[in-house]
């Protein structure tokens, strides 16, 4: 297993995630197989566990932490993460700090996370009504927590002014989402360079993009045969992020012991790609795009009779037609109804002054419907706090 140094601490490249963990037909957490999977994971090297609140409804803390107390605790490192994204009518960092502490049955965390600091959840986390930032630095200095970090899917822009700010003054290390996909689509590379410049280690979510790059179209799997016959689509994704500088431990939310053995496969040693291998790579990420090609020239902005921001539209729309999911969607959920694509007056003034002639309308049409199709995060939260 390759390990990266985090501090005084040696961490597994590859780190378990609790986000998919296998299920029983009913839905509930299939126990004896994320015991066997823990098992031997350990044995094979891994000593980097994640977990959060909301996972699994709230029982993947539960299962996680009954399957690693099988073991020493010398033996793994437990990531847990404090909710504050979910709109709480009253947050209670103390009281679910106890309760995930219990659940986990363990009596400090290892590494803790301000789960999915983002535009729609940054001012709950700096309301001084709830000390969210104070209470948890207090466990730190308390010996509760050794390690205190963020996870994020907000916008590059807003990455820095949160980096430059209390949250990035008080972490040690920052979790996002990255992949060879989103390296151009979500701006991730900035987002690397922002973290980098702060000093922080990275901790890598989503590199499979939800299973999206597990599964290839055919004739871009083959393409990848060709290079290097009977390696899975996974391992060239998990490959690439091992170039990244910062990075420390790549998390893999794996549902079976047929992923986690062929990810272990591929953390056994150093594979980094060759440059015609990343090429490849960078050739099948833009042939997933079927991107608008907005420029962000910002033209039609002046002559938008509902000041919509149509470049910022743009790169969700551009997002959600290579996969339906909830950051861009959550995006949008906070801007304003005036701000929404579905303010679009079909005028066409829009058009009209693009350089590159793109059918701005439509494309505001299309994302409206996507947009009204996909659930919302505030019910997604919604329903996860009558759960808990």
């Amino acid at each position: 297993m390759i390990r990266n140094s985090f501090q005084d601490l040696e961490l597994s490249a590859l780190g378990f995630g609790a986000m998919r963990l296998p299920t029983l037909p009913d839905g509930s957490i299939d126990r004896d197989a994320v015991f066997a999977m823990v098992d031997h994971a350990i044995a094979h090297g891994i000593n980097y566990f994640d977990t959060a609140a909301p996972y699994h409804d709230g029982h993947s803390e539960e299962v996680l932490g009954e399957a690693l107390a099988r073991h020493s605790r010398g033996s793994w490192y437990l990531a847990d993460k404090y909710p504050g994204h979910q709109h709480f009518d009253v947050f209670d960092p103390a009281g679910m700090f106890e309760k995930q502490l219990k659940k986990c049955g363990v009596d400090y965390f290892d590494f803790y996370l301000f789960h999915n600091v983002c535009e729609n959840s940054m001012a709950d986390y700096m309301n001084p009504r709830w000390g969210i930032l104070e209470y948890f630095v207090e466990q730190r200095r308390a010996g509760r927590i050794r390690h205190l970090g963020l996870s994020t899917h907000i916008s590059a822009d807003n990455l820095e002014a949160l980096l430059d700010g209390p949250y990035g003054q008080a972490v040690e290390f920052v979790q996002i989402q990255l992949n060879y996909l989103d390296w151009t689509l979500q701006d991730a590379r900035r987002k690397v360079e922002l973290i980098r410049s702060h000093g922080l280690p990275i901790i890598v979510m989503e590199p499979l993009r939800g299973g999206k790059l597990s599964h290839l179209a055919p004739a871009d799997h083959e393409r990848l045969q060709s290079l290097c016959p009977g390696r899975s689509d996974s391992s060239w994704a998990l490959r690439w992020l091992q170039d990244i500088p910062g990075v420390t431990v790549v998390l893999s939310g794996m549902s079976s012991m047929d992923q986690l053995q062929d990810n272990l496969a591929t953390f056994a040693e150093p594979s980094p790609l060759s440059p015609e291998e990343k090429s490849l790579l960078g050739e099948i990420a833009e042939g997933m795009k079927d991107s608008v090609p907005c420029t962000a020239c910002r033209y039609c902005c002046e002559g938008c009779p509902a000041g919509l921001d149509i470049p910022a539209l743009i790169a969700e729309y551009n997002d959600l037609k290579v996969q339906v999911s909830f950051n861009p969607i959550m995006r949008l959920e906070i801007l304003p109804e005036e701000k929404r694509p579905h303010a679009c007056l079909q005028c066409g003034a829009c058009t009209q002054i693009c350089p590159q002639g793109i059918a701005i309308p439509d494309v505001m049409a299309d994302l409206a419907a996507i947009y009204d199709r996909a659930p919302k995060w505030s019910e997604i939260c919604e329903k996860r706090n009558r759960n808990n």
